[in-house]
């Protein structure tokens, strides 16, 4: 009887269980990628990828939910590469708002690619995103790094000086915004071309120290000449 009442009067306190995190729900083939957005209340948009097979291609979808009007669009196309991550924006300020899917390739010659659309009336209007010119395309190795700002897409990378394998980051960074205007995106290179000025000052470099050369052989040359004339002036 002791023991059982000592055992009875014993009380073992438990420690809580920690919270856990719900965990993301895992995406089942051959879905690959979704993201939620939420532009207002009753209207959102997922978007998602697919496709079975190769990484290095496949399909995306916008879905969007306009459950005040109860109507629902999809939205397809064709993917190259992977997506990295979706944007939304209203650059033009029309109150249509814009998806913006960035997608990365393995090629070498567009590594980032944008699929852009923007939403009116639940119908969607795609954008024709443009590519890097020569000059914007000089030193570029990939990298890019997207993001929304005051309402622009916003596009950074770094620059490399030299051609395949022997290429070497500069350690500057080309900057370019993108906006809207009449369902056809601007262009507006935010920082200056320093692949251009570094290339103009290392160009520079060699010339002038050969002018010094020359210009100290020139003093030195004048100099023997004038101390022969007051030889012979002498003799």
């Amino acid at each position: 009887m002791s023991a059982l009442m000592a055992g009875c009067g014993r009380q073992e306190t438990k420690t809580p269980a920690a919270p856990t995190a719900p965990k993301k729900p895992e995406l089942m083939a051959p879905f690959r990628f979704h993201k939620l957005i939420e532009v207002s209340p009753g209207q959102s948009y997922d978007v998602l990828s697919w496709g079975r097979g190769a990484e290095e291609a496949g399909a995306f979808m916008i879905l969007h939910s306009d459950s005040a009007a109860i109507k629902y669009t999809t939205t397809t196309g064709d993917l190259d590469g992977a997506i990295v991550d979706v944007y939304n924006s209203d650059m033009d300020v029309d109150g249509n708002p814009e998806i913006l899917i960035q997608a990365k390739s393995k090629d070498t010659t567009n590594y980032a690619s944008i699929y852009a659309f923007e939403f009116n009336n639940n119908k969607a209007n795609k954008l024709d995103f443009p590519k890097l010119t020569s000059s914007q395309r000089k030193g570029y190795r990939g990298n890019d790094n997207f993001y929304i700002r005051d309402g622009k897409l916003m596009r950074e990378f770094p620059i490399f000086n030299g051609t395949g394998k022997e290429a070497k980051p500069s350690g500057a960074k080309r900057q370019l915004e993108y906006g809207l205007r009449g369902n056809e995106f601007t262009v507006k290179q935010l920082s200056k071309d320093s692949t251009d000025v570094n290339n103009k000052a290392s160009d520079n470099q060699p010339a002038k120290t050969e002018e010094k050369k020359s210009s100290e052989k020139q003093s030195s040359s004048s100099s023997s000449s004038s101390k022969k004339k007051h030889k012979r002036h002498r003799g």
